[in-house]
């Protein structure tokens, strides 16, 4: 190799001296990757894509410093690349996995309350007539035990003692939904 391609002025690469510098340096670049990554295989891929870079863009790339030096920044800058671009991917992927988690979970939720919304339906719905329609007055209308009573032509106590029955009912047949 030429004292301008070890030394500190600049010069243009050509087919003889990429060879040059591909034999005389690969070993090291390929060191600062391995050092950083711990992954032979990975780090030999990014000594190649190092020294394609180098090669393709060598009409343009006029290096003003010392070759070795040249390299070895470029190789830390990959390496360092790489860890940001893998830090960015895993948490994507953690947001992806928390997001189909919050998703498979509001749709099970969502199936459950829909399940529980029907079979509480079909519980009330079975209530005999009178305990029925007192409880849907008092739940699903919002009257007053004395509004009701009055609309019924029964007494407040009737009303509560309905009242109670129906939830006594309904709570013994939904047991499976206990919490």
């Amino acid at each position: 190799m030429s004292s301008a391609q070890s030394g500190r002025t600049s010069f243009k690469i050509d087919e003889e001296s990429f060879k040059d510098i591909y034999n005389q340096y690969w070993e090291k670049v390929f060191t600062v990757c391995y050092h950083n990554l711990g992954d032979t295989e990975r780090a030999k891929g990014m000594v190649q894509e190092i020294f394609k870079s180098l090669w393709e863009r060598k009409d343009e790339l006029e290096i003003t410093q010392s070759v070795e030096g040249y390299l070895i920044r470029s190789a830390k800058f990959k390496v360092f690349e790489f860890i940001r671009n893998k830090k960015i991917r895993e948490q994507h992927l953690e947001q992806i996995v928390y997001n189909r988690i919050e998703s498979v979970n509001f749709t099970e939720n969502e199936v459950m309350l829909q399940n529980l919304k029907d079979r509480l339906t079909n519980l009330i719905d079975s209530l005999p007539t009178q305990c029925r329609r007192v409880f849907k007055m008092s739940r699903e209308e919002g009257l007053s035990n004395k509004e009701i009573a009055s609309d019924l032509l029964i007494s407040e106590r009737a009303v509560e003692y309905h009242i109670t029955k129906a939830i006594s009912s309904l709570k013994s047949r939904l047991t499976e939904y206990s919490f």
